[in-house]
């Protein structure tokens, strides 16, 4: 795999709360050029990195619900409108983890299909948070996110206990069947863990360390 392919399969993420706007506009400007599919940024800084990121190939990404899930319904979709409207392509939404867990399954399909038809234009990652589930729930989960008719079943905020696992990443792929595309996002800081990643099955990764795993791969070249 050359740079440029795995730039291209890498959401640049920075999503720390104490992120000023001085160091977000730096965060941006440094990996404008980079070639990575989006840069991840928090919704308020959405306008500013359409603004800096221009015509780059390089899109806008955001999260809606993030990171725990459960407000009240329509706040999801709220979130996710004026995301795209600010110039976000792609949303990665927080599924309502505590109605998942109650088994209320239709709750969760219904706010995410909402999104999904609100914004057709928009590509719709559904985080569900694998840490928190168990082996048929993260099944279950994507099953839910196949029929609410969303793009990617992402495995992690980067804020629960634990995050991606090469095993849930081959046990949704398998799941998949083609029929949805797998995110692994949550503690992805080597070029070794992004391989392992992607050699079972991700097509997207989530990192904050996307430029050092670049030059890791550069410098192996």
């Amino acid at each position: 795999m050359d740079i440029k392919e795995l730039a291209s399969r890498i959401d640049h993420t920075s999503l720390k709360p104490e992120t000023s706007e001085k160091e977000m506009t730096g965060f941006i400007e440094k990996a404008s050029g980079m070639g990575f599919a989006t840069l991840c940024v928090p919704p308020c800084h959405v306008a500013l990195a359409s603004r800096l990121l221009g015509s780059s190939k390089t899109l806008v990404s955001t999260v809606a619900g993030f990171p725990l899930g459960f407000q009240v319904p329509g706040v999801k979709l709220l979130e996710a409108r004026a995301a795209f409207d600010d110039g976000a392509s792609e949303i990665d939404v927080v599924m309502n983890i505590s109605r998942f867990k109650s088994g209320n399954h239709s709750f969760v399909i219904s706010e995410i299909g909402s999104i999904v038809a609100a914004l057709p234009e928009a590509v719709i990652k559904v985080i569900i948070e694998t840490h928190y589930l168990t082996g048929g729930e993260k099944l279950a989960a994507l099953e839910a996110a196949v029929e609410a008719g969303a793009d990617y079943v992402k495995t992690s905020t980067g804020f629960a206990p634990g995050g991606a696992l090469v095993s849930d990443v081959e046990t949704l792929r398998t799941a998949a069947d083609g029929r949805i595309l797998i995110k692994a996002s949550g503690g992805i800081k080597s070029l070794k863990d992004a391989i392992s990643m992607i050699e079972a099955g991700a097509d997207r990764l989530g990192t904050s360390s996307g430029p050092s795993i670049l030059e890791e791969l550069k410098g192996s070249v």
